[in-house]
C-alpha cells in the first residue's frame, strides 16, 4: 500500500485563533489567520524556484517566494494571494502570497491483482459538498468527514483505480481507520494524483465515478475529467482541521 505521512502543523495555524489581550484593559483582540481562495498545485522549478497551476490551464508565479516551502515536491495546497503585475509572458498571471500550506498529496493505487483489499480498510466516510472537491490537473481532490477519535490513531485514505474492468475511469475511496471509529466528525483534506495509472483522455473531458462507503450505505459520485495537459474556484474554505491525522 503507497502511503505518505502528512504532518501538517500549518493546519493548526489555520483553524487558531490568536488572543492578544490589552495590557491597560480588559479587551481581547482577535487575529483570524487569512482564508485561501484558491486550490493549487506547486510544481517546482529545478534550479529556479517554482510556480501554481490554478486549473488545467491558468499558471501563477509568486513573486516573493524565491523557493517552494515544499521542497522539491509536487503537492496540492490551498493559497491565498493577490495579483500583481507581469513581469513577462512565460506565466498567466503573476502574484504575492499571502499564504499557503499543502494538503495530503498521495498517488492513486491499482487494484490488488489477488482481489484482497482488505489493507486498504472499510469504514465509512461523508464526502462534503464543498468547492474543493474537484478533478483537475491531474488530480481528484476531495473533502471528507469521518468519526476521529482522542487516540491520536492515523487514519489511511486512498484511491483505487481499476475496480471496474468496464470502465477504467470508476474509481473507490477506501478508508481504514484503525478501529478509530468512535469520536468527533471531523473533516480532512487529500489530493490523489490520477494520471499514471488512469488512461488519457486525449484532450476530452469523461466522467470520472468515485465510489464510496458511506455512514447511510454505498454510494457514488461523479467529476468530470480530463487528463493533466502539458501546461504549467470560488470561495473561501478552512483548512480541514483534522488532515494532520491522515496517511
Amino acid at each position: 500500500m503507497k502511503t505518505m505521512k502528512f504532518l501538517a502543523g500549518c493546519a493548526v495555524a489555520v483553524m487558531a485563533v490568536f488572543s492578544f489581550c490589552s495590557c491597560d484593559n480588559d479587551d481581547t483582540y482577535y487575529y483570524y489567520p487569512p482564508m485561501p481562495d484558491a486550490l493549487v498545485t506547486v510544481k517546482p522549478i529545478e534550479g529556479a524556484g517554482f510556480y501554481m497551476q490554478l486549473d488545467d490551464v491558468t499558471t501563477l508565479y509568486p513573486v516573493n517566494m524565491a523557493a517552494s516551502p515544499f521542497g522539491d515536491k509536487e503537492v496540492r495546497a490551498l493559497v491565498c494571494y493577490h495579483e500583481v503585475k507581469p513581469l513577462n509572458e512565460y506565466y498567466d498571471k503573476f502574484v504575492e502570497v499571502e499564504w499557503i500550506d499543502s494538503i495530503l498529496t498521495k498517488p492513486a493505487v491499482p487494484y490488488p491483482a489477488d482481489g484482497d483489499v482488505s489493507e486498504y480498510g472499510d469504514d465509512p466516510i461523508e464526502l462534503v459538498r464543498d468547492w474543493v472537491n474537484i478533478a483537475e490537473d491531474g488530480y481528484l481532490t476531495l473533502r471528507f468527514r469521518t468519526c476521529w477519535g482522542n487516540t491520536g490513531v492515523a487514519h489511511y485514505v486512498n484511491l483505487l483505480t481499476g475496480v471496474n474492468p468496464d470502465d477504467p475511469y470508476e474509481v473507490e475511496f477506501k478508508h481504514n481507520a484503525f478501529g478509530d471509529v468512535n469520536g468527533v466528525l471531523g473533516d480532512a483534506l487529500v489530493a490523489f494524483r490520477l494520471d499514471d495509472l488512469l488512461p488519457d483522455t486525449e484532450g476530452k473531458t469523461v466522467k470520472l465515478t468515485v465510489k464510496y462507503k458511506s455512514f447511510s450505505g454505498e454510494k457514488t459520485v461523479q467529476f468530470d475529467y480530463c487528463s493533466r495537459k502539458s501546461t504549467t474556484s470560488e470561495g473561501p474554505v478552512e483548512k480541514a482541521a483534522y488532515s494532520s491525522r491522515l496517511k
